[in-house]
């Protein structure tokens, strides 16, 4: 089973929210997940409550090969849970 790190929205309309969740990656986006790992908010005023994040257990699935979705991985980032992936350069053909 492949397990991805992606946001499963929830929330009204025009107000999204989102979970950050452990999925089975052939689940549909708000479909059943394996474990809740944190919130985000990109809608409220207060910064602080943008993204609450469990750490330990977002370590825990990157560690047994948890794949973040691209969304995920940059909110991540930011967060300083995971280190910027160093893209190398491309050579010229």
């Amino acid at each position: 089973m492949a397990v991805r790190l992606r946001l499963k929205r929830i929330g009204r309309r025009h107000r999204p929210s989102y979970r950050l969740a452990a999925v089975d990656q052939r689940r549909p986006r708000d479909g059943r997940v394996l474990e809740e790992l944190g919130i985000y908010d990109p809608m409220t005023t207060r910064p602080e409550q943008e993204v609450v994040l469990k750490r330990e257990r977002i370590e825990y699935w990157l560690s047994v090969g948890a794949q973040p979705s691209d969304t995920v991985r940059r909110i991540l980032e930011k967060e300083g849970v995971v280190q910027k992936a160093v893209s190398s350069p491309k050579a010229a053909p």
